[in-house]
């Protein structure tokens, strides 16, 4: 059932830029590498409930329900757009994830969490990726589904980590350089703006 397929999909679905590795990037560069840790383990957290949605198969509400779909996408456009709105009006790069002393990890977790939590096609991505690597005689497909969802959270917290630690080398440049940390921010503002409203705009699959 762990197959090869499924470990090289993962890895290739985890490693595409998304919210959570912007975020995670961002906290590395603008808080430290032990911050972008936290945000990494808040992005995977945040699976948790998209997995379990769709092992018990709450999920397909997104494809039956109108309505509930567009309440969770918006409230996660809304998100997104809030947090490029409190990048691109601050005047420190720390506003990304928070400063540290004063919000503290559990805030950065946090925010990593509600990032993926208020995502409703990562729920229906569940539905439709992990029933494909189940083997077709399973009577076990909850604990089978559950199982391949575990190994795909560790591979994004692993991967997700290794984005932060990376980014957080630059971290003493960017806060030395107030030019640098200003452009990156707004940088980071405008992609989180576009996530958005890319979310605010798509429709059901």
């Amino acid at each position: 059932m762990i197959s090869l397929e499924f470990l090289l999909t993962s890895l290739v679905v985890v490693l595409i830029p998304g919210t959570g590795v912007l975020y995670t990037v961002a906290t590395g560069l603008f808080v430290g590498k032990r911050a972008s840790v936290f945000a990494a383990l808040g992005c995977t957290l945040g699976i948790i409930p998209a997995l379990l949605a769709s092992a018990l198969g709450l999920a397909a509400i997104f494809h039956t329900s109108a309505l509930a779909f567009q309440l969770v996408k918006y409230a996660g456009a809304a998100y997104l757009l809030y947090l490029a709105w409190q990048m691109w009006r601050s005047s420190t790069p720390l506003a990304v994830a928070g400063d540290k002393q004063t919000t503290g990890y559990g805030g950065i977790v946090a925010k990593g969490f509600l990032l993926n939590i208020l995502n409703p096609k990562l729920s229906i991505f569940f539905l439709a990726f992990l029933p494909q690597f189940l083997p077709a005689s399973s009577s076990a497909v909850l604990s089978n589904m559950l199982l391949l969802g575990g190994i795909f959270m560790l591979m994004t917290l692993g991967v997700f980590i290794l984005y932060g630690l990376l980014s957080g080398c630059f971290s003493a440049f960017i806060v030395k350089s107030q030019r640098a940390s200003v452009i990156i921010q707004k940088g980071f503002a405008g992609s989180f703006a576009a996530l958005g409203l890319k979310l605010a705009l798509t429709e059901r699959g």
